[in-house]
């Protein structure tokens, strides 16, 4: 992305940007009617453009966007396969088909607890 006016905002970002808005409108500024119309921009903005767009009129303060990287993999980390936060939900699965159909023994439900304490291991050395 080359325009960095066309980065999408967050929520954050909104909320810092009428917390400045406000400190224009406690110095005499704008007017509360001028506040009401900006901020309901601000909140129905998408990208920071649109938010900067609402101070070109305005000395500073100005809403300040903290600069994204992308996400990286750790280095040294395993990438997560899609299949391991199904391990333990399916444990369980099995343990209550097999206490039903088979053992009607309720100690078959430690599997579940000893499952996920193995399977942390696991996961833990492997990363």
């Amino acid at each position: 992305m080359s325009d960095p006016r066309e980065i999408r905002i967050g929520d954050a970002e909104r909320n810092q940007a009428l917390q400045v808005l406000g400190e224009h409108m406690s110095a005499g500024r704008i007017d509360v009617t001028e506040y009401g119309d900006r901020s309901a921009k601000i909140a129905t903005a998408k990208t920071r453009g649109e938010v900067l767009a609402l101070f070109t009129d305005l000395p500073d303060p100005r809403p300040q966007f903290v600069q994204h990287t992308p996400m990286v993999q750790p280095v040294g980390r395993a990438p997560a396969r899609k299949w391991e936060g199904m391990v333990i939900p399916a444990v369980g699965v099995i343990v209550i088909i097999v206490f039903f159909v088979a053992l009607r023994n309720p100690l078959i439900f430690l599997a579940i607890p000893a499952v996920a304490l193995l399977w942390g291991q696991w996961n833990g050395r492997r990363r």
